[in-house]
């Protein structure tokens, strides 16, 4: 698969992330044919927040981590830029941004993240990592970051 092919279906997920698109929409971009093989990954310390520190498995483990990252905030103004393509990994990071909010406590925090999405032979993710800012979401939970951004 060349760079221009595992950018396309990097960018795919992506845009659906940024569109609020569907779980169904999402789940689309992920292994098929390896889906015992996905993992999702937030890096941080599990005890910050449910979907941090602990690896999700398979296509039940990914919407298992969409569901609680769904439950627990809402974002807006997603956007994403600095693709970084290693084509004989098949691997693609990227730098996104984005405004959250703990729907629980309305606490908002503007966010850098890094996605880094290992994919399949069929340009399909299979290792979606996160690493995000598990400070500003563990004090929004607990309303601690209102007027901090």
């Amino acid at each position: 698969m060349d760079r221009e092919a595992l950018l396309h279906h990097s960018k795919a997920l992506c845009t659906a992330f940024a569109n609020h698109d569907s779980m169904d929409q999402i789940v689309q971009c992920f292994s098929s044919t390896r889906a015992n093989d996905i993992r999702c990954f937030e890096h941080g310390l599990q005890r910050l927040a449910p979907f941090l520190g602990r690896s999700f498995q398979g296509v039940d483990g990914l919407k298992e981590y969409f569901a609680i990252i769904a439950d627990l905030l809402s974002y807006e103004t997603m956007e994403f830029s600095d693709y970084i393509v290693d084509v004989e990994e098949r691997v693609v990071s990227v730098r996104g941004k984005a405004k959250f909010t703990w729907k629980s406590t309305g606490n908002s925090w503007d966010e850098v993240f890094i996605y880094r999405l290992q994919l399949d032979e069929d340009g399909k993710v299979i290792v979606y990592e996160v690493w995000a800012d598990s400070g500003a979401a563990y004090l929004a939970s607990k309303g601690e970051l209102a007027g901090d951004n």
